[in-house]
């Protein structure tokens, strides 16, 4: 192939709308994406974009909110570790400043303990006003290799549990599991096609194949969302 493709690949199939192939691309090649479209604007104009589209944005299947397709069990858990001393982090593959404007409402957790993806920002002075100006290079991909590296290096402590659903987070898994100490991890099988989705092994989105393998030679736990969950969303 052309040197170039690699490169230009994510966007040509967005162009295309070939999914498949932008999946392929990961989360290196979604970054790409928003890099080369939001390059240029504030952090402060980007955060008001993404704050805009997360209010009225509305899932084609279920005719919801993003926010309101959270997991209820997800939701249970995290109160349930806070309540009991336990403070919660997100670790996310997706861009850490599309996330931080709305996980404290849903999620309740700070924008500070959001780690993800990002894009290199600098600072500037315009028209006499500080602000943060979103360039076009990739300063950190969050995913695979990259939970352990960012959990390290925004958190300072290796986790004492981690809870994943795809391959993204075998590492992440790896990381907090594998250490002296009591350790927990889970992962979430979307095995639920009429509630949700069903994907696993030989999907694109949310490719669940090394770290279901992981799971058994680990002694992870495996949520089976169809066989486990009463509920999947919060109820309107």
């Amino acid at each position: 192939a052309h040197p170039e493709w690699k490169t230009k690949q994510p966007f040509k199939a967005v162009l295309e709308g070939d999914m498949k192939t932008l999946a392929a691309s990961g989360e290196k090649g979604l970054v790409e994406i928003i890099m080369a479209t939001h390059s240029g604007m504030t952090s402060d104009e980007f955060q008001k974009i993404a704050s805009d589209w997360i209010a009225t944005a509305r899932d084609p299947k279920f005719k919801r909110a993003y926010t309101e397709l959270v997991y209820q069990p997800m939701l249970e858990l995290l109160a349930y570790l806070r309540d009991n001393g336990f403070k919660t982090f997100v670790v996310s593959g997706g861009g850490v400043e599309f996330m931080r404007p709305w996980t404290e409402k849903v999620y309740g957790i700070p924008p500070e303990q959001v780690i993800g993806s990002s894009i290199k920002t600098k600072f500037e002075m315009q028209n006499g006003k500080p602000v943060l100006l979103r360039t076009p290079a990739i300063n950190f991909i969050d995913d695979k290799e990259g939970k352990p590296v960012g959990i390290n290096e925004y958190i300072g402590r290796r986790p004492i549990a981690a809870f994943g659903n795809s391959d993204g987070d075998l590492q992440m898994l790896q990381w907090t599991t594998m250490a002296d100490g009591a350790r927990f991890g889970l992962i979430v099988h979307h095995t639920d096609a009429e509630r949700e989705y069903a994907y696993d092994r030989k999907t694109e989105f949310g490719h669940l194949d090394k770290a279901l393998d992981a799971a058994v030679a680990n002694h992870w736990t495996v949520v089976d969302m169809k066989a486990d969950w009463k509920q999947i969303f919060p109820s309107k």
